[in-house]
């Protein structure tokens, strides 16, 4: 017998993740220096690009079969989200 419980857990835990991103991307900094929100917001684009490429690699390791795809596609995500990175900073 299954409870409506375990769909309040999953939007749950996609909540956390979201303000847990944001923090991490820098959430206070515009409130307290009156500046601009474009970089909290692309920072957590960021976060959840790379996010998305580790789910993917962590799926090839689970997986039984496309495990090979899984990792290339893991690995190219992850790649990304690496590159956005130093495109934010102003190294590429």
């Amino acid at each position: 017998m299954q409870i409506g419980g375990t769909k309040i857990l999953t939007g749950a835990r996609y909540v956390y993740l979201v303000a847990f991103f944001a923090l991490l991307s820098g959430l206070f900094y515009p409130i307290i220096t009156h500046s601009s929100w474009d970089l909290v917001i692309s920072g957590t684009l960021i976060l959840y690009v790379g996010l998305a490429g580790t789910v993917t690699i962590y799926k090839a390791a689970t997986a039984e079969k496309h495990r090979k795809a899984y990792l290339i596609i893991g690995l190219v995500i992850t790649s990304l989200a690496l590159f956005l990175v130093y495109g934010a900073i102003g190294r590429i």
